[in-house]
């Protein structure tokens, strides 16, 4: 009888296999991209010791919250090379704003601003009542013909920025339960853990349901939990997805029923519709709020994203007039208003008719980035699980790449190498105790692409993101995830 031994491989080989192997890291402290973003201050799990660097921590009572994820994305590239004064060498495809310049059939772009004598005065922390009015007008041209109750300028108040407004909107919140989803919008977890009144009640939305939000379990949660305050981005960041009809209705309803409702709405603009005329058409509660005084119903929106100025740092709040008055005193301590000579060069532009055609031109230009980039990913063999029908963002899933490049952060860290900047998921696990194993979110191997940069910046990171993956396919794994 004769036994067939397979051939013993040299010692060496063997060696390089389980050192391959161990590349398949399932724990933090194995991955030196996520040990780097834990040390990063204000990323370790909250009540341990938050020590980053022993020559920083000299003021007695002060605590880092923590970076956003863009932030955050900055610091990694600026330690990799990457320069404000030399940023055109590198693809932003983390940026969470869209390219400033001039779209094909839309106005001209904003170059010069009149500032009155007068505006060299502090403005009110509320706003300049012409632009107050402006956007009143815009809202109820645009969602409420016809409904008898209208918003006044009464109904609007002016922040400098749209995280400006979530801070003043946290400030005036009590003791209550606050809902939220994951994942969404890093700046939420900093808001979430900064605030301390606000007790954070995170609902998961699920890949498979198209992280639609599911309404009825909503209202079960209200009854159930006592939640008091729902959070949400509207259309949805940074999967692409957006709350519309009937169940944006359902959603806006649950503010008569005792539950505040805010709604983080800069994205409203960027819808992508299927058919020509549908162009022009955009997303928001005012829609289907019934008395703009009752329905507690809060919007967050500005110039920053729809109309593609996120220098001015023009926004706004909009709610019941109670909500204003209290707005007017959470910025009196917070921020003291926004920029005076802009809030007035900022209200011709909310005009209906200029708003019009910045639409039409805004959603056909990044409709088809939108495709370009999508076309270029499923060449590359990335495709995209759940498409975005709106917003600017990909919601990039890598779980089918070789580990470690599909987790977020090995390969982010690994695209900055190639001078490209995408911002790895796990930014958008609202996790204000950062207490979670980084490997057992459920954003962990995700990244979010933007296309809001000119398409030769996303190609030029597409280009990167394809040697990448031509280097893992030549020379395997064992080379990535150090350095």
């Amino acid at each position: 009888m004769h036994f067939h031994l397979p051939r013993v491989q040299s010692f060496t080989h063997i060696v390089e296999q389980v050192r391959d192997a161990m590349k398949h890291y399932k724990t933090e402290k194995e991955s030196e991209a996520h040990q780097i973003f834990r040390k990063a201050g204000g990323h370790q799990p909250k009540g341990l010791p938050q020590t980053v660097n022993p020559d920083e921590e000299t003021v007695p009572g002060i605590e880092h919250p923590g970076s956003t994820g863009v932030i955050y994305c900055s610091d990694r590239a600026m330690a990799n090379g990457f320069s404000y004064t030399s940023s055109h060498d590198w693809a932003n495809l983390g940026q969470g704003a869209p390219e400033v310049g001039p779209l094909p059939g839309a106005p001209e772009r904003p170059n010069t601003i009149s500032i009155p004598l007068d505006s060299l005065e502090y403005a009110p922390t509320t706003g300049v009542k012409a632009l107050r009015e402006a956007v009143a007008h815009l809202y109820n041209h645009t969602y409420r013909e016809g409904k008898n109750s209208q918003y006044t300028y009464e109904n609007v108040c002016i922040v400098p920025g749209g995280r400006s407004g979530l801070s003043r909107i946290a400030a005036v919140i009590g003791d209550v339960y606050t809902s939220y989803q994951i994942p969404d919008y890093t700046a939420y977890d900093q808001v979430l853990s900064a605030f301390k009144r606000l007790v954070p009640v995170p609902t998961a939305l699920d890949p498979k349901n198209k992280y639609k939000l599911d309404i009825e379990q909503t209202k079960k949660d209200i009854r159930n939990q006592g939640l008091a305050v729902i959070l949400a981005s509207n259309p949805r960041n940074p999967t692409g997805q957006v709350i519309r009809g009937h169940d944006l209705k359902e959603l806006v309803s649950l503010s008569r029923e005792g539950t505040t409702v805010i709604l983080d709405e800069f994205y409203s603009w960027y819808i992508y519709p299927e058919h020509n005329s549908d162009y022009g058409k955009s997303i928001s509660s005012a829609k289907y709020v019934e008395d703009v005084n009752q329905d507690s119903v809060v919007i967050i929106d500005g110039l920053t994203k729809n109309w593609r100025l996120p220098g001015w740092r023009v926004c706004w709040v909009i709610g019941p007039k109670n909500l204003v008055t209290a707005l007017s005193q959470s910025g009196s301590f917070l921020d003291g208003g926004a920029n005076h000579p802009l809030q007035l060069a900022a209200i011709p532009l909310l005009d209906p008719l200029h708003v019009q055609a910045e639409k039409i031109a805004l959603q056909k230009h990044f409709k088809t980035k939108r495709d370009h980039v999508l076309a270029r990913l499923h060449a590359l063999h990335l495709d995209v699980d759940i498409p975005p029908s709106s917003t600017f963002y990909i919601w990039l899933n890598l779980e089918k790449l070789p580990a470690p490049l599909n987790n977020g952060l090995t390969f982010f860290e690994e695209l900055l190498k190639e001078q490209t900047i995408v911002i790895p998921g796990i930014f958008f696990d609202i996790n204000p105790s950062h207490r979670r194993n980084l490997f057992n979110s459920p954003c962990h191997h995700f990244v979010r692409l933007s296309f809001g940069p000119p398409m030769a910046d996303l190609d030029k990171g597409l280009d990167a993101i394809d040697r990448v993956l031509k280097k893992a396919k030549k020379v395997g794994m064992k080379e990535f995830g150090q350095g």
